[in-house]
């Protein structure tokens, strides 16, 4: 029997794609508080509010799309998306008020929880069954590379040129984004049993839940790196230290991606969970400790392959434990947890650091970490062999 190749025109084009995305989707969350609190004189949680509506509109677009991209196709969607992100980015230009750059960013989100729900189900379509860890494991690198390479683009834009050079960036990126959406070969309609009926199974995946929960408390941890990593470097004086963090983190997720998505299709899901989880909490630990540039990079390459293996680990397995036709809406169940923890995190953590400080906050995200351990275990590691060989068979 012939085995499928991974590294198709399509799972390239769609990891292009999904890369520009999110590119742009970092660059606009860590540059639009400023703009908002520069253009219209406004609070800094309201900039705040500014920057992270949009991901209240990619988690609302994200339930529906899910439900909906079987019937109404994987690269329509897919396009639609791009084409509400590309509208949407085109307002940026014109003067209004907070509120409709509030209604803007909204909107976007949408486009882009639209967009991005479609490259992943497309790309858990397009890769073989038999390399799902690997393939994925190469995709959620274009997250990973623009979560990275994003926030610099946008900090150099803003210091050599200006906050219109943002928006230009953006609108090129969507463009190019959507003529390689267009060359992509859409992979055939799967359609769900019809039931019109809204049920819980209308807009969750069931199958895709439990490791959905899993990346929840573990994303709640790693939100504490995208909200208050920069605060804590000013706090502890390391500042340059902080401004490779991304990188460093990126590098360890390179390096170690060819060996950790071939390990999940060979050995499962738990060989890459299990000392994920325990490399994250090592690092966590070390950033609450860090006093030197040494320890924080060393911590940062821990995170690196601790978090960013696990967190493509577990999207893989979401797809793994789910049937065909029912990868969107696994794959929407899947991001929806992942963002909500993301997203969710910075409130309840922000309460914390006021009563025991950034490294209290980093320590005790440590031991929750490792509580995520035997939650992992109850919810999929005890069953990781019987999905494997499932999959095998």
């Amino acid at each position: 029997m012939k085995k499928e190749g991974l590294w198709t025109k399509d799972f390239i084009s769609i990891s292009v794609v999904n890369f520009g995305l999110m590119l742009s989707m970092y660059l606009l969350l860590v540059t639009m508080a400023p703009y908002a609190i520069e253009k219209y004189s406004v609070s800094v949680s309201t900039a705040g509010l500014v920057a992270s509506i949009f991901i209240i509109g990619a988690l609302m677009s994200r339930l529906f799309a899910g439900r909906q991209i079987e019937s109404v196709g994987n690269k329509k969607m897919l396009m639609i998306g791009i084409a509400i992100y590309i509208l949407m980015t085109f307002f940026y230009f014109i003067p209004t008020n907070v509120f409709a750059l509030m209604a803007i960013r909204f909107l976007q989100g949408i486009g882009v929880g639209m967009a991005t729900t479609a490259t992943g189900t497309i790309v858990g379509k397009i890769i073989p069954p038999h390399k799902y860890g690997e393939g994925i494991g190469y995709f959620s690198l274009s997250a990973v590379l623009a979560a990275a390479i994003g926030p610099l683009i946008g900090v150099a834009l803003i210091e050599h040129i200006n906050y219109t050079s943002i928006f230009v960036f953006s609108l090129v990126v969507g463009i190019v984004s959507l003529i390689i959406s267009i060359l992509v070969d859409s992979p055939a309609k799967e359609l769900m049993s019809s039931n019109k009926r809204f049920t819980f199974s209308s807009f969750i995946e069931p199958k895709a839940l439990p490791i959905s929960i899993s990346i929840f408390v573990i994303a709640l941890g790693y939100s504490s790196i995208l909200s208050f990593i920069t605060a804590y470097t000013a706090e502890i004086d390391l500042v340059e230290a902080g401004s490779f963090y991304f990188l460093v983190y990126a590098l360890a997720i390179m390096i170690s991606r060819p060996f950790t998505g071939k390990l999940v299709d060979l050995k499962g899901g738990n060989s890459v969970a299990y000392p994920g989880l325990i490399l994250f909490a090592i690092g966590m630990f070390l950033i609450s400790q860090a006093h030197t540039s040494f320890v924080f990079l060393i911590a940062s390459a821990f995170i690196g392959l601790g978090y960013g293996n696990f967190q493509s680990c577990t999207q893989s397995l979401a797809i793994k434990v789910t049937p065909r036709e029912r990868i969107g809406l696994a794959t929407s169940t899947y991001l929806v947890f992942l963002e909500l923890g993301i997203g969710f995190g910075p409130f309840i953590l922000g309460c914390l650091v006021p009563l025991i400080g950034y490294r209290g906050m980093y320590l005790s995200l440590a031991g929750l970490i490792m509580m995520g351990i035997p939650i992992y275990y109850l919810l999929h590691g005890r069953k990781d062999k019987e999905v494997l060989f499932s999959k095998m068979t």
